[in-house]
Protein backbone atom coordinates (compact mmCIF):
# COMPACT_ATOMS: atom_id res chain seq x y z
CA UNK A 1 0.00 0.00 0.00
CA UNK A 2 1.38 3.04 -1.04
CA UNK A 3 1.86 6.03 1.93
CA UNK A 4 -0.34 8.82 1.51
CA UNK A 5 0.40 12.38 2.86
CA UNK A 6 -2.33 14.87 3.38
CA UNK A 7 -2.69 18.33 5.47
CA UNK A 8 -3.92 18.03 8.87
CA UNK A 9 -3.91 19.21 12.14
CA UNK A 10 -0.87 18.97 14.12
CA UNK A 11 -2.82 18.44 17.27
CA UNK A 12 -3.97 14.65 17.66
CA UNK A 13 -2.67 12.03 19.65
CA UNK A 14 -0.48 9.81 16.74
CA UNK A 15 1.32 13.09 15.61
CA UNK A 16 1.56 14.49 19.12
CA UNK A 17 3.59 10.99 19.63
CA UNK A 18 5.85 11.43 16.65
CA UNK A 19 6.70 14.98 17.82
CA UNK A 20 7.57 13.66 21.45
CA UNK A 21 9.99 11.18 20.06
CA UNK A 22 11.22 13.68 17.95
CA UNK A 23 11.92 16.11 20.62
CA UNK A 24 13.70 13.34 22.04
CA UNK A 25 15.52 12.17 19.52
CA UNK A 26 16.75 15.62 19.02
CA UNK A 27 17.45 15.79 23.07
CA UNK A 28 19.77 13.39 22.80
CA UNK A 29 22.26 14.70 20.19
CA UNK A 30 22.17 18.48 20.67
CA UNK A 31 21.98 20.72 23.83
CA UNK A 32 19.11 23.25 24.37
CA UNK A 33 20.63 26.05 23.01
CA UNK A 34 20.95 24.17 19.34
CA UNK A 35 17.76 22.45 19.18
CA UNK A 36 15.32 24.81 17.00
CA UNK A 37 12.13 22.58 17.42
CA UNK A 38 8.85 24.33 17.20
CA UNK A 39 5.72 23.24 19.62
CA UNK A 40 2.52 22.63 18.78
CA UNK A 41 1.19 25.87 18.79
CA UNK A 42 3.26 27.47 16.27
CA UNK A 43 2.41 24.59 14.13
CA UNK A 44 -0.61 25.64 14.27
CA UNK A 45 -0.42 28.89 12.68
CA UNK A 46 -1.87 30.28 9.59
CA UNK A 47 1.55 30.81 8.12
CA UNK A 48 2.32 26.85 8.83
CA UNK A 49 1.20 23.75 6.15
CA UNK A 50 1.31 20.85 8.38
CA UNK A 51 1.60 17.54 7.07
CA UNK A 52 1.03 14.04 7.73
CA UNK A 53 2.51 10.92 6.77
CA UNK A 54 0.09 7.61 6.73
CA UNK A 55 0.62 3.80 5.61
CA UNK A 56 -1.89 0.94 6.39
CA UNK A 57 -4.20 4.03 8.36
CA UNK A 58 -0.98 4.33 11.01
CA UNK A 59 0.28 7.81 11.10
CA UNK A 60 4.43 7.63 10.29
CA UNK A 61 5.91 10.82 9.37
CA UNK A 62 5.03 14.74 9.96
CA UNK A 63 6.37 17.46 8.20
CA UNK A 64 5.53 21.36 8.12
CA UNK A 65 6.31 24.33 5.84
CA UNK A 66 6.86 27.81 7.84
CA UNK A 67 6.15 30.69 5.15
CA UNK A 68 8.80 33.19 6.01
CA UNK A 69 6.58 35.65 3.65
CA UNK A 70 9.17 36.62 1.65
CA UNK A 71 8.89 33.84 -1.21
CA UNK A 72 10.46 31.16 0.77
CA UNK A 73 9.53 28.59 3.50
CA UNK A 74 10.87 26.53 5.73
CA UNK A 75 10.84 22.71 6.78
CA UNK A 76 10.36 22.28 10.30
CA UNK A 77 9.69 19.11 12.55
CA UNK A 78 10.22 16.81 9.87
CA UNK A 79 10.35 13.32 11.52
CA UNK A 80 9.60 9.71 10.87
CA UNK A 81 8.58 7.27 12.90
CA UNK A 82 11.49 4.82 13.65
CA UNK A 83 9.10 1.89 12.88
CA UNK A 84 8.66 3.17 9.21
CA UNK A 85 12.04 3.63 7.81
CA UNK A 86 13.09 2.19 5.18
CA UNK A 87 9.31 3.25 2.94
CA UNK A 88 10.83 6.10 1.98
CA UNK A 89 8.75 8.75 3.91
CA UNK A 90 11.24 11.29 4.36
CA UNK A 91 11.63 11.73 0.55
CA UNK A 92 7.62 10.92 0.17
CA UNK A 93 7.26 13.90 2.56
CA UNK A 94 9.79 16.26 0.60
CA UNK A 95 8.62 16.08 -2.50
CA UNK A 96 5.34 16.93 -1.06
CA UNK A 97 6.45 20.09 0.59
CA UNK A 98 8.02 21.29 -2.36
CA UNK A 99 5.16 20.46 -4.34
CA UNK A 100 2.97 22.61 -1.99
CA UNK A 101 5.67 25.12 -2.29
CA UNK A 102 5.63 25.30 -6.18
CA UNK A 103 1.70 25.19 -5.96
CA UNK A 104 1.93 28.29 -3.18
CA UNK A 105 4.37 30.25 -5.26
CA UNK A 106 7.37 29.78 -3.25
CA UNK A 107 10.79 29.87 -5.34
CA UNK A 108 12.73 28.89 -2.17
CA UNK A 109 12.72 26.31 0.51
CA UNK A 110 15.10 26.56 3.29
CA UNK A 111 16.14 24.25 6.70
CA UNK A 112 17.96 23.70 9.56
CA UNK A 113 19.39 20.22 10.72
CA UNK A 114 22.45 19.14 12.70
CA UNK A 115 25.53 17.73 12.04
CA UNK A 116 24.94 14.77 13.89
CA UNK A 117 21.78 13.52 11.45
CA UNK A 118 23.69 12.21 8.66
CA UNK A 119 20.47 10.50 7.08
CA UNK A 120 18.64 14.15 6.92
CA UNK A 121 21.36 15.54 5.49
CA UNK A 122 21.99 13.00 2.91
CA UNK A 123 18.33 12.98 1.75
CA UNK A 124 18.05 16.89 1.70
CA UNK A 125 21.68 16.69 -0.76
CA UNK A 126 20.29 13.84 -2.79
CA UNK A 127 17.33 15.97 -3.25
CA UNK A 128 19.17 18.95 -4.77
CA UNK A 129 19.53 21.29 -1.21
CA UNK A 130 22.81 22.82 -0.65
CA UNK A 131 24.42 24.68 2.22
CA UNK A 132 23.98 28.10 2.75
CA UNK A 133 24.61 30.11 5.50
CA UNK A 134 21.97 31.20 8.91
CA UNK A 135 19.20 32.58 7.86
CA UNK A 136 15.71 34.35 9.34
CA UNK A 137 16.57 34.51 13.21
CA UNK A 138 19.53 31.94 13.00
CA UNK A 139 22.45 32.28 14.22
CA UNK A 140 25.72 30.81 13.32
CA UNK A 141 25.74 27.37 15.63
CA UNK A 142 28.69 24.62 15.00
CA UNK A 143 26.07 22.00 15.56
CA UNK A 144 23.77 23.08 12.58
CA UNK A 145 23.71 22.67 8.65
CA UNK A 146 21.28 25.07 6.90
CA UNK A 147 19.88 24.21 3.72
CA UNK A 148 18.26 25.47 0.74
CA UNK A 149 17.19 24.70 -2.65
CA UNK A 150 15.57 26.52 -5.52
CA UNK A 151 11.77 25.52 -6.37
CA UNK A 152 10.70 27.65 -9.47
Amino acid sequence: MTPTIEKESPRQPGVLNLLHQSDVYAQSLYPPESNHLVDVSTLEKPSVSFFVARHEGDIVGCCALVDAGDGSAEIKRMFVDPKARGLKIGRKLLEHLESHGRETGLSAIRLETGIYQPEAIGLYKSAGYVETGPFGSYQPDPLSIFMEKTIV
